[in-house]
């Protein structure tokens, strides 16, 4: 029945059905998950990452999980359009929030590493809610002891590259460098899309470049699919474990205003889903929705786009069938 209890023989937890719990009801689990499993029981882990810290202009995105996991209770189990069923191959639970500290900046990256080396240590995917794009980085240190150095797709309107804020080495406008000084990628299996805006200085993207990174500005994107795009990310970054890292403000702010860090021109919500559509295949081994703060989208529409995304990284997991493979 159309909306009814997701239909599945696998065991596997599955989202509440729209017609077992009104959708304004339940427990707020992104896409009510039961929210009763142990690490290894499963084997993908969504998580929150309530954390604001590092976030150098508008906050709020400390909220980013609970407002994106509130709009995810409209999405079905089934991918109509890539035939993918996530929840029927794979064992996938929301393990609720890190505890973040709201305090102290280096104690709660410190929490996000162990959270996520836990999950990483039974062998699980992760999909980390956040949360700004701080988080990154020790989701990454994370990686890199049990992956060693990661490939990347890391899809923003800011490269995240800087070498200080403020004289902070760590911010949310910093996670990459700090990652690359620190080995935790191979520089020659990243692609950063959708950089654009106003700089400091003409050479601003160049240092991504210079680590062997694929940079696409935005302006290559504009008026066009990007599956072809796609084609060359997944030649560039295959062969190896790589990390999906997506902040929402790599979409336009038509699309997703509800973030700290605006830039016009910027993807469009389609191109959006044909970045993530197109990593199927490749081995990922994480990935992150960060940077949606709430507070700055009276209408929920930026926690719904996030919500989204973050189901249709899960339908590009691998392990994932697609009905018509």
């Amino acid at each position: 029945m159309p909306g009814g209890p997701a239909a599945s023989s696998s065991g596997n937890p599955q989202p509440l059905g729209g017609n077992e719990m009104p959708r304004f009801g339940g427990i707020t689990t992104f896409m009510r998950l039961p929210n009763r499993s142990e690490p290894a029981d499963l084997d993908v882990g969504i998580f929150g990452v309530p954390f604001d810290l590092g976030t150098s202009n508008r906050p709020g995105a400390r909220f980013g999980p609970r407002g994106i996991r509130e709009e995810s209770v409209m999405i079905r189990p089934f991918n109509m359009a890539t035939r993918a069923a996530p929840f029927d191959s794979l064992r996938i639970d929301d393990l609720g929030d890190v505890a973040t500290n709201a305090f102290n900046k280096d104690d709660s990256i410190a929490r996000i590493e162990a959270f996520a080396g836990n999950l990483l240590a039974h062998g699980l995917k992760t999909v980390a809610i956040g949360g700004d794009h701080t988080i990154a980085l020790p989701m990454l240190r994370a990686m890199k002891k049990v992956h060693g150095p990661v490939g990347m797709v890391h899809v923003d309107a800011h490269t995240d590259i800087n070498d200080d804020m403020f004289g902070e080495k760590i911010a949310h406008g910093t996670p990459f460098r700090r990652a690359v000084e620190e080995g935790l990628l191979d520089c020659d299996r990243v692609v950063q899309i959708g950089v654009r805006g106003t700089g400091y200085a003409a050479d601003d993207f160049d240092w991504s470049r210079e680590q062997g990174f694929r940079v696409v500005q935005a302006e290559e994107c504009w008026h066009k699919s990007l599956d072809p795009l796609m084609a060359e990310v997944r030649e560039k970054v295959g062969g190896g474990p790589v990390y999906l890292s997506f902040d929402i403000d790599g979409l336009d702010p038509a699309y997703a205003p509800g973030t700290g860090t605006l830039e016009i021109g910027g993807l469009t919500t389609p191109q959006g889903i044909e970045i993530i559509r197109g990593c199927y295949g490749l081995d990922i081994v994480g990935c992150d929705l960060v940077e949606v703060a709430p507070i700055y989208d009276a209408s929920g529409m930026t926690s719904r786009i996030a919500a989204d995304l973050i189901y249709e990284m899960l339908c590009v997991l691998p392990g994932v069938e697609r009905r018509d493979d």
